[in-house]
């Protein structure tokens, strides 16, 4: 975003997924993987790295049909805040931290500026989706008690 040069594009998926006659889980099985999982206090993507090295497990959409997010909705698990909105606040506070001790680092001032634009981005779009209440403001002091 804050770079002249347009990026490289990442890899893409192959056009036809299917469930390999070698994967040995059902989608129940995985569904209750997932959620023994977040009940421990992973991560929607942490989740789906655990699987993957841990069990196998390729795409969980495509064995159970439903993403990890819709499996977490369906039984209450989902976190408060979005997962990308929940990191780049924990980096915040972070910065904060830092910049309480070292009130001459302007580098990390600039960054806290950055990371918290990146925060307010992300609030309007999810304010707009239906995700976030549309009442929702993003306070650096009110956000601590979502990062317990």
């Amino acid at each position: 975003m804050h770079s002249r040069k347009r990026g490289q594009s990442g890899s893409t998926r192959p056009a036809k997924l299917e469930i390999q006659p070698w994967f040995p889980h059902t989608a129940e099985e995985v569904e209750t993987q997932v959620i023994e999982l977040a009940r421990k206090g992973e991560s929607m993507s942490r989740i789906g790295l655990l699987l993957r090295d841990g069990f196998g497990t390729p795409l969980i959409q495509i064995i159970t049909g439903k993403k990890v997010a819709q499996i977490l909705r369906e039984n209450e698990l989902l976190p408060p805040l979005p997962e990308d909105m929940l990191f780049l606040s924990r980096r915040a506070v972070k910065i904060r931290r830092h910049l309480e001790e070292n009130r001459k680092d302007l580098e990390a001032r600039k960054g806290l500026n950055r990371t918290e634009a990146k925060i307010r981005r992300l609030v309007k779009y999810y304010r707009k989706k239906g995700v976030l209440a549309p009442d929702f403001k993003y306070d650096p002091e009110k956000i601590k008690i979502f990062l317990r």
